[in-house]
């Protein structure tokens, strides 16, 4: 397997986000570890890429476990090199009333969507340290800024995620490394194509995308365009951002 100057670790890679995330970056000559919690998934990405040309390994890990994004990491780094850029895009949503929210569901939200970012995170920090050089993407939510109804628990996730984006951009950028943050308005993904089919949304989605300047359902290519570009060189003076993919819909 050929081993890549600049590699990148992509956490819930196998569908969604993760997985356009990993063919953009693919294409742009990045060798990729396809990080998912179920290999099956994260391992069609990696054939996919490897199919067309590009280097990528497939690595099974739930990221709330310490040990298994550990051992994740450490097998990306062996077969491809040192990890210097991550895509902290791993999440779980829940829709529930907050009166109905229990310490269970609570817990494992902020399990994955915010503690897998710090697990994944400093697993890759060294690479990134000793070449002076790195890039943090991390995923939070348009429902972080605006709110949303029965997602309580999922949005101070994802607002969490916006905090800890910002202050690891002033701790890292003197060690040549930035951290940003993708927000992603309405895309059709897996996970909101559940939504659509338990009819979890208030009014029916249709309607909500009728309203944005950009008047269509967003794809998780566009997600991954914006990501990519804050991987790359040129993004190189811009760090504690959050960008919104959302059609326009709000600030």
């Amino acid at each position: 397997m050929t081993r890549s100057a600049t590699v990148a670790l992509v956490t819930g890679g196998g569908a969604g986000i993760g997985e356009a995330t990993c063919l953009r970056l693919a294409r742009d000559g990045i060798a990729i570890g396809v990080l998912g919690q179920r290999i099956g998934n994260a391992q069609k990405v990696a054939d996919a890429i490897i199919v067309a040309g590009g280097s990528a390994v497939a690595v099974e890990a739930d990221v709330a476990d310490r040990a298994a994004v550990n051992q994740a990491v450490a097998a990306v780094r062996a077969a491809l090199g040192p990890i210097t850029v991550l895509v902290n895009n791993a999440g779980i949503e829940h829709f529930t009333p907050f009166a109905e929210i229990d310490d269970k569901d609570w817990d494992r939200v902020m399990a994955v969507n915010l503690k897998g970012i710090y697990h994944a995170t400093q697993a890759v920090l060294p690479d990134m340290v000793a070449a002076g050089w790195g890039r943090v993407i991390n995923l939070t939510a348009l429902g972080a800024q605006i709110g949303a109804a029965n997602m309580v628990h999922y949005t101070a996730s994802k607002g969490g995620v916006t905090a800890m984006t910002r202050s690891l951009a002033v701790e890292l950028g003197p060690k040549g490394i930035t951290v940003n943050a993708v927000s992603p308005g309405f895309l059709l993904t897996p996970m909101s194509q559940r939504a659509i089919d338990g009819n979890l949304f208030p009014v029916p989605y249709q309607e909500i995308v009728a309203t944005y300047p950009i008047p269509r359902v967003g794809q998780p290519e566009d997600a991954a365009a914006a990501i990519a570009f804050f991987a790359s060189q040129e993004a190189g003076y811009i760090t504690g951002q959050t960008l919104g993919v959302n059609g326009g819909c709000c600030p």
